[in-house]
Formats: structure tokens, C-alpha cells, sequence
């Protein structure tokens, strides 16, 4: 699990096609890789990837099929700027929300305008998604756990502190540009649990035992 609170950029350093499959090599910046070792997770630009192999300015990881297709991976370049997180430990403080690193689709930017020193974002996810998206609510662009604040049918607007800009790769994000996004944990799971419960409620076989029954057959008085 990730917080959305990034603690380096780093970049591509190098992108292997494997078929359908990536294997990236990331120079981290200044991420401290002291206490990673094979197999944790990093998120990379939001995707949580497992390390396969450790340098000691970087490390390299393998992208699926699947995560391939969900992800702006498919696109993305040599030298190309990422925001780097390594996974929450049971000390780390949680001072974003709780992202899985599991991306859900590919939003688009529609629109980027300064207000006052922060920079606004207006951006189109899939419309698929736009149920899950809230005003007030936490959703994470590339990584980055941000705020909801204010929603247009499946649209929805950003602001982006310049704090946040200058440590994350959203600082150079322009009109045109795509991110990947994960919506909240909750509201995926609260979705699933309430429309589990429904078809459970709706397979069940319907009873012929009723009130009038029971006073008929003498159990009921």
C-alpha cells in the first residue's frame, strides 16, 4: 500500500519491450533505496511495481500485459520523468490516502489555468469511472493523492498546490497530456459489497412459507 505522497522524481533510464510486456530500469533520484531489497514495491507514477533487480541510483522492475494496457507505460520514453514512492510500513505516517498502486485507466487533461500561485486542472477520465469520483474525495493522478474539487458529469477539477508542483512531475503538466489514475479503495469496495449483497438477496429462493401459512397449520395464534 502507498500514501500518494511522493518522495522523489526520478526518470526511465532505460525501457525494454518484452512482447506485451515492459522491463523498466528507473534512475530514483533522490529516493533512499537504503532499506529496499528484491521484491518490494515502488509505485512508479502511481503503478506499484515489485524490484527484480537493485542498483545503487535505481532499480528495475517488470511491467504485465494487463498493467500495460491500463497505464501510459505503453507510451512513455527513455528519460521520461516519474514520481517515485516506496510502499507504507506500519511506522510510515499516512499523509495522503490509501492507494493500492493497482491504476484503474488513463485521464486525460483538458485544461490547465493558473489561480493565484496554484495551478488548476480540468481532465476527463474514463467515463466508466466517473462514478467513483466525488466531490471532496481523494483520488491519486500519477501517483500523486490528491483532492477532487469540483465535478462536472464524469469530469473533474484539480488544484494543485505549489509545494505539490514542485515535487511531483504535475508541475509540467499541459493540455493534452494523459495520467494514470486510481479512484478511492472505498468507493470500489463499497460498490462491490453493495451490489454483491443485492444479486445475493435477488439468487436466493423465494420462501412459500408464509404468515397466513403458519396461522393456518396451527403455529401462530
Amino acid at each position: 500500500m502507498f500514501t500518494g505522497i511522493i518522495e522523489s522524481v526520478g526518470h526511465l533510464r532505460k525501457v525494454e519491450r518484452r512482447g506485451d510486456d515492459i522491463r523498466l530500469t528507473v534512475a530514483s533520484g533522490k529516493l533512499d533505496l537504503s532499506d529496499v531489497k528484491l521484491g518490494d514495491s515502488i509505485a512508479t507514477n502511481g503503478v506499484c511495481l515489485t524490484v527484480v533487480e537493485l542498483m545503487s541510483d535505481g532499480y528495475v522492475a517488470d511491467i504485465s500485459a494487463e498493467t500495460v494496457s491500463l497505464t501510459g507505460f505503453s507510451h512513455y520514453q527513455v528519460g521520461k520523468a516519474v514520481n517515485l514512492e516506496k510502499a507504507v510500513t506500519p511506522t510510515t505516517r499516512l499523509g495522503g490516502h490509501m492507494v493500492s498502486g493497482h491504476v484503474d485507466g488513463i485521464a486525460h487533461v483538458d485544461d490547465r489555468q493558473f489561480r493565484g500561485q496554484a495551478i488548476e486542472f480540468w481532465l476527463s477520465p474514463p467515463p466508466e469511472l466517473g462514478r467513483y469520483i466525488a466531490h471532496k474525495g481523494s483520488i491519486t493522478i500519477d501517483g500523486v493523492s490528491l483532492t477532487v474539487n469540483e465535478v462536472q458529469g464524469h469530469k473533474f477539477r484539480l488544484t494543485i498546490v505549489p509545494h505539490t508542483a514542485g515535487e511531483t512531475t504535475l508541475v509540467d503538466l499541459k493540455a493534452g497530456d494523459s495520467v494514470n489514475i486510481e479512484v478511492d479503495l472505498i468507493a470500489r469496495h463499497l460498490e462491490r459489497l453493495m451490489s454483491y449483497g443485492s444479486q445475493a438477496q435477488d439468487s436466493k429462493p423465494k420462501s412459500e412459507v408464509t404468515m397466513e401459512l403458519l396461522a393456518r397449520s396451527g403455529f401462530l395464534r
